[in-house]
């Protein structure tokens, strides 16, 4: 389809006003899925690397029990050897 002018390009023979309205709802949604993918990737990271801090810490806390389980174990054991 060819068209005389620019104006007569935005007229669309009449039907502008709805393919310039479907054009512009198409590109905002699109937009509005790319940054709620955005959004929701940024989250996700996020919640990892939360979840990982928190899993170092509890083995950080778990091989610290198991050191002074230890360490009591042997003054223990030390205490009654020397009685």
């Amino acid at each position: 389809m060819q068209f005389d002018s620019f104006a007569s390009f935005l007229d669309m023979g009449g039907y502008g006003f709805y393919v310039w309205l479907s054009f512009g709802a198409s590109a905002a949604l699109i937009l509005l899925l790319i940054f709620s993918t955005l959004l929701s990737h940024k989250n996700a990271r996020a919640n990892i690397a939360r979840q990982v801090k928190r899993e170092q810490r509890l083995q950080q806390a778990q091989a610290q029990a198991e050191a002074e389980a230890e360490a009591e174990a042997q003054a223990s054991v030390s205490e009654s050897t020397s009685q």
